[in-house]
């Protein structure tokens, strides 16, 4: 495929919405004078009163006069490349790429690229904030925050880009300072023949990277060929983990660097997280010793293991975003803390079989609160479990018994349907409640 816009002058977006929009903004921020037309199956496809009037669209179903007639077809990443109108068109000959291919052409600084089936976006965010810490110009975006064209009209020194699969597929030519690839489970079986499948997509993000990053604990990260393979695990090879005068650090090429004690997010995937977002910082040449302080004051991503107190040593986590049995064992694994945990659990369980729980809560010194409509099916895990009708109640009774060094978290293993609009509004109640209740207690 010819890289580049030179020679095209017939474009077809498909799929509007913020990227959708980000492409035609960006087709018309071109010297080239081009023809933009837009297709969206949607009858009343979002961001359609931002588009400029003299773009033509086509909305409510497709439109395959209009995409035969294309010399440049972008896709959302949204929507399956098996398509059969999508297939009509790569029969034809014309040129499928996404926003990122796009970004790719046009994009003049480094980037580093990050993707997984879980915590990509911990981990981009968190190497935003790096880079930010140490006085780089960063932008960051993609498939979190702004979309990756928009991030052009920063002029940035770094881009740091979340990828999903989705959008790997149809991108060919983005080159990479750095690309981490943090682990695979499996996802999107609707859109994939397979794990394999799904696999192949994630790999593209190592085709013209310098440094692939990959998770030496997960071999499926693994590319078969690599110009520079660096990985990251729980051991003390190049990115990983060490003890030091009595306690595990993050330790890079064997030199203990900071104590994953005072990293700021929780969580055992969250060392893990901090050691991809490492590499990613020393490929791009951030300075090492200026971005420890960021992985220290960084709290994570709203609703995922964020600390949103902290007063008199207790720390208060909201980790909303566990609606499932698997998040919730993900924050509890290899935590480590002086004082009491206080787990917050319950709401709608949606028919799940909470028992895998009560081996990862038995080492803990632990204590289960159990609230909302299925808080009775947590209460046989421990032997702690106390039963609360909400968790304003259980936060209440729990704020007196405090002391330094515990923490209260919630990671409920359900659904907030049964009280809560969404995992975010529970999660901003909690937020609200701990920051209120924390704020009491220091008074």
């Amino acid at each position: 495929m010819k890289l580049g816009l030179d020679g095209v002058k017939n474009i077809v977006v498909v799929g509007l919405g913020m990227t959708g929009l980000s492409v035609v903004n960006h087709l018309l921020r071109q010297p080239q004078e081009l023809g933009i037309k837009v297709i969206d199956t949607r009858v009343a496809p979002p961001s359609l009163d931002k588009l400029p009037a003299s773009i033509p669209v086509h909305s409510g179903g497709w439109n395959l006069e209009w995409l035969l007639s294309a010399d440049l077809v972008v896709a959302n990443p949204g929507i399956a490349l098996a398509t059969k109108e999508l297939q009509a068109v790569a029969k034809a000959g014309i040129p499928i790429v996404g926003d990122i291919e796009l970004f790719a052409w046009s994009v003049a600084a480094p980037v580093v690229a990050i993707t997984g089936s879980n915590g990509k976006s911990t981990v981009t965010s968190l190497v935003g904030e790096m880079a930010a810490s140490a006085g780089v110009n960063v932008a960051v975006g993609g498939n979190i925050g702004y979309a990756a064209l928009d991030l052009l009209e920063q002029d940035a020194e770094l881009y740091v880009l979340e990828l999903s699969s989705f959008q790997l597929e149809t991108t060919a030519s983005l080159k990479l300072k750095a690309a981490a690839f943090l682990n695979l489970s499996e996802d999107h079986m609707d859109r994939y023949q397979g794990m394999s499948d799904y696999r192949e997509a994630k790999l593209r993000i190592f085709e013209h990277a310098e440094v692939c990053i990959v998770n030496r604990d997960d071999p499926a990260t693994h590319p078969a060929h690599t110009s520079e393979l660096v990985s990251f695990g729980f051991d003390e090879q190049q990115y990983g983990v060490m003890l030091h005068d009595g306690s595990e650090w993050l330790s890079v090429h064997g030199k203990p660097v900071l104590p994953c004690q005072e990293i700021g997010v929780v969580g055992r995937h969250n060392i893990a997280n901090c050691l991809a977002a490492l590499a990613l910082t020393d490929a791009a040449g951030v300075e090492q010793a200026r971005v420890l302080e960021a992985i220290k004051s960084y709290t994570g991503l709203t609703h995922r293991c964020q600390v949103v107190a902290d007063n008199d040593g207790i720390r208060w986590v909201n980790d909303s975003k566990a609606t499932n049995v698997a998040s919730t064992m993900a924050a509890l694994s290899g935590l480590v803390l002086d004082g009491t945990l206080h787990l917050l659990v319950g709401g709608d369980g949606k028919g799940a079989d909470f028992s895998e729980l009560a081996a990862v809560l038995a080492p803990l010194n632990v204590h289960l609160h159990c609230y909302g409509a299925d808080g009775d099916a947590f209460m046989s895990l421990h032997e702690t479990s106390v039963r609360w009708n909400s968790m304003e109640e259980a936060i209440a009774a729990i704020t007196p018994t405090l002391k330094s060094g515990d923490m209260v978290m919630l990671s409920p293993a359900c659904a907030s349907f049964d009280q809560f609009k969404n995992f975010m509004a529970r999660g901003e109640e909690f937020t609200r409640l701990a920051q209120f209740y924390s704020g009491e207690k220091v008074q």
